[in-house]
């Protein structure tokens, strides 16, 4: 293995040199633009990293059916990805499984041909040969190890597809972000079409949208848009392939809130009121008394009672409003007894207002008809989103806010 990556590295150099021979013959130096201003073909030579892996390192108590992932800061080349390079083994025996690269080329999926052992530790490992289309390599070997329980997995409650990697999408009408303090560990999108329904974002590839000294937004992942950036290898004009990567990724968004939707009603926790503040709830699906739920007074704790793959639903006719009374007082939601925030959904029919008085942790996948607003401009207090949130028609605003998209 190692002489293999040696000798890949060793290509990547000499395609590295003749590059840079090509950009010094034309004036250019150091990143310089190979297909002409505005284009994609930067040439790029930092590392790609692995941003998130499934289970999570040290995870106990997985299900013995799991697969394995691993998402990339960026598109790898799915010729560098095979079973050699991307490897599970429990002791000192490899087990059998394929690996496929999902369809936005980010994340690597190990399915084990069998179930796993029960009470098992595993350890899986991304070889540094894995590299991205340009011939980046990986700067070392990803290792991390997780512990199987003795229980099968559930289907997954909704399949978000390629919407799975957003950490907020603008349906038709853009995103804005207000203040400095914005991140969002993950990708962002919208198939708006105006430049100006953009502002306050740059993305790990060098495209900003309409930035100024007091609104900045760092998106680690990629912006996808059907408008072009301000500065940045999409300035020249929209990126039709990123256009319809936002494309599908609203149309998968769309199936989910359907799918959402159409969830059968019931848990083991008795239906809650419209007011979500001070309860403890089990896995289930609960619709909002009146179309409307809140989360105002008191936070909401979501118990897994040790249930890693537990299940939450909630389905609102109308609003979600999280914070106060009033615009004060942040609330947060409580993750206990091994509930994760990938298992936590909310179907809005129209909006939905995120502690407008800044703070708090809200956890879960936001879908919404109508947009949503995390904090209001002028707070300082960083609201974090454990989750996504993606609308389908308004935009989603953003004000010193950080979005965190679970693993998958």
């Amino acid at each position: 293995m190692k002489r293999i990556q040696s000798i890949s590295k060793a290509s990547s150099w000499l395609v590295a040199m003749a590059l840079t021979a090509v950009v010094s013959a034309c004036g250019g130096g150091g990143q310089a633009p190979i297909l002409g201003a505005g284009s994609l073909g930067t040439v790029v030579t930092a590392p790609p990293t692995v941003t998130v892996v499934s289970p999570l390192p040290g995870a106990t108590f997985v299900a013995i059916n799991s697969a394995v992932k691993v998402t990339f800061s960026e598109v790898m080349s799915p010729s560098t990805l095979s079973t050699t390079t991307f490897t599970v083994s429990a002791a000192d025996t490899t087990i059998a499984g394929t690996v496929t690269l999902a369809p936005l080329g980010k994340t690597a999926i190990f399915q084990p041909t069998t179930n796993l052992a029960i009470n098992t530790v595993y350890t899986a490992t991304v070889f540094a040969v894995v590299s991205n289309p340009a011939g980046n390599h990986l700067a070392s070997d990803k290792v991390w190890t997780f512990t199987t329980g003795t229980t099968v997995a559930l289907a997954p409650v909704i399949d978000l597809i390629t919407a799975t990697p957003f950490g907020t999408f603008g349906g038709t009408a853009g995103m804005t972000n207000t203040g400095t303090l914005s991140q969002v560990n993950g990708d962002i999108g919208t198939i708006a079409t105006g430049t100006s329904m953009v502002t306050g974002f740059h993305d790990s590839l060098g495209d900003i949208y309409t930035e100024s000294p007091a609104n900045v937004g760092a998106v680690t992942g990629k912006i996808y848009t059907c408008t072009n950036s301000i500065t940045g290898p999409t300035s020249a004009g929209l990126s039709a392939p990123a256009c319809a990567i936002a494309t599908q990724a609203r149309l998968d968004a769309q199936t989910a809130y359907l799918a959402l939707v159409a969830r059968p009603v019931g848990g083991a926790s008795p239906a809650p009121g419209a007011n979500l503040a001070g309860v403890t709830l089990l896995p289930g699906t609960y619709v909002a008394p009146g179309g409307s739920f809140m989360i105002q007074g008191g936070n909401l704790t979501l118990d897994a009672q040790g249930d890693a793959n537990a299940t939450w639903v909630f389905q609102m006719a109308t609003t979600l409003t999280v914070g106060g009374p009033g615009a004060a007082f942040p609330q947060s939601i409580i993750l206990a007894g091994g509930a994760q925030p990938k298992n936590v959904f909310w179907q809005v029919g129209s909006f939905a207002t995120i502690n407008a008085a800044g703070g708090g942790t809200m956890v879960g996948t936001l879908i919404t008809q109508a947009g949503a607003a995390f904090s209001t401009a002028g707070n300082v207090n960083i609201v974090t989103l454990d989750g996504r949130a993606l609308s389908l028609g308004a935009s989603v605003t953003l004000v010193d806010t950080v979005i965190n998209v679970p693993a998958p």
